[in-house]
């Protein structure tokens, strides 16, 4: 009974963090912020997979945040070699 109310719950919380982090991404003033959302993005992609793994009870779902997470973690890499190369983008 407790499983019925909390996968709902935490689905909620992360749809309301989804929102807060793409009005991040879209009025961010600097490039930086924009990395900064972009990556808050997935994690939040990645964390809803997770949930919807555990509750479905379907492991191949884990291997797919496994691979979201490393194109998550170069792109961030090469952004911020970006950044760092021209900081006032």
């Amino acid at each position: 009974m407790l499983e019925s109310i909390i996968y709902p719950l935490c689905f909620g919380m992360l749809a309301l963090s989804l929102v807060l982090t793409a009005l991040r991404f879209f009025r961010g003033p600097t490039a930086a912020d924009r990395v900064l959302a972009a990556d808050l993005l997935s994690i939040i992609v990645g964390a809803a997979i997770l949930i919807y793994a555990i509750s479905s009870e379907q492991a191949v779902f884990l291997d797919v945040v496994m691979v979201l997470g490393v194109f998550v973690f170069f792109g961030t890499v090469a952004m911020a070699r970006a950044i760092s190369k021209n900081p006032n983008a």
